[in-house]
């Protein structure tokens, strides 16, 4: 059957005033986005993130109870007053489809580094000369961040492609997909231990472990079961705030020696993020991908 989207762009004052009469209207779901390309990143626990020109989003069903209500909704939204800078209700359908394999239209099998090749489940690499030597994880993220087509996540599986893994014990924090864990493991690693706070991550890094036959090398905790560990590589994708506050337990969990590298990390953050690591760790010049950043070094 599908659904009507009905749409309104206004400065922030208005937003949570809108989403508050679309909800009383009986909407599915409102979202609020940004529109003026503004990203907020990283709002502190149970902020709703508001820009300053906000898309406030509802879902209806698309019958004609929906479409009623939708119409009421537009002729309301347009007789009342807005402040400057707001765009007028836009009603669109949307169709029925399976949602959590929309990214299978873009995600394609892509190499990281020499070897290392991300695929969707069922796809080979497309370089027939790059077969023979290919390290294939085959990958299903589900609801979990993590393909490899974001940059701080093709440059961890670069960083992962080009470190001396063989025999290693490797930690991959904010595990999202388990990609970097089980790229590591596919890479030559004898052990990972995946860690994320959320659910679905864990659930899809344990699905895509046991599509790659490494289930039984690898340990999937929630932060506050992790055991202290020591490990020979510590990876952590996640943003720069939680890998500032992070520090003292990622730079302990790694032995003497040990390898690190952390993404998720704005060009313009690099600074701090470094400043939080270079005590314990002999950091090696940053590497940029668009406007994101890996660190990495090992401890000394």
């Amino acid at each position: 059957m599908g659904w009507l989207q009905l749409s309104i762009e206004v400065p922030k004052p208005d937003a949570e005033g809108i989403a508050a009469v679309l909800e009383d209207a009986g909407a599915l779901s409102v979202t609020l986005a940004d529109a003026a390309d503004e990203p907020q990143l990283e709002p502190g626990p149970g902020e709703t993130p508001l820009w300053s020109q906000v898309k406030v989003s509802a879902l209806f069903d698309a019958d004609p109870e929906g479409e009623a209500v939708v119409g009421r909704l537009v002729d309301q939204l347009v007789r009342e007053p807005r402040s400057a800078g707001a765009c007028g209700p836009r009603v669109e359908r949307i169709e029925d489809q399976v949602w959590e394999r929309v990214w299978l239209d873009t995600f394609k099998p892509t190499r990281f580094g020499r070897r290392l090749w991300v695929c969707p489940h069922g796809q080979d690499p497309d370089d027939p000369e790059s077969v023979a030597e290919a390290v294939v994880v085959a990958l299903d993220p589900g609801l979990a961040f993590g393909t490899g087509h974001h940059p701080t996540t093709a440059l961890c599986l670069e960083w992962l492609d080009g470190t001396a893994l063989d025999g290693k014990t490797v930690l991959d924090y904010g595990c999202g997909s388990g990609i970097l864990a089980i790229a590591a493991l596919r890479l030559g690693a004898a052990r990972a231990i995946a860690v994320d706070h959320d659910p679905q991550a864990l659930e899809a890094t344990r699905d895509n472990a046991l599509a790659n036959g490494i289930a039984d090398r690898l340990e999937i905790y929630g932060p506050d079961e992790m055991p202290e560990l020591k490990v020979d590589v510590t990876i952590a994708n996640i943003l720069a705030g939680p890998l500032i506050s992070l520090a003292p337990r990622l730079v302990r969990s790694l032995r003497p020696g040990g390898a690190l590298a952390v993404s998720g990390v704005l060009a313009e953050q690099v600074a701090t993020v470094r400043a939080a690591y270079d005590e314990r760790i002999e950091l090696a010049p940053t590497r940029l991908r668009e406007d994101w950043a890996l660190i990495c070094g090992t401890r000394r």
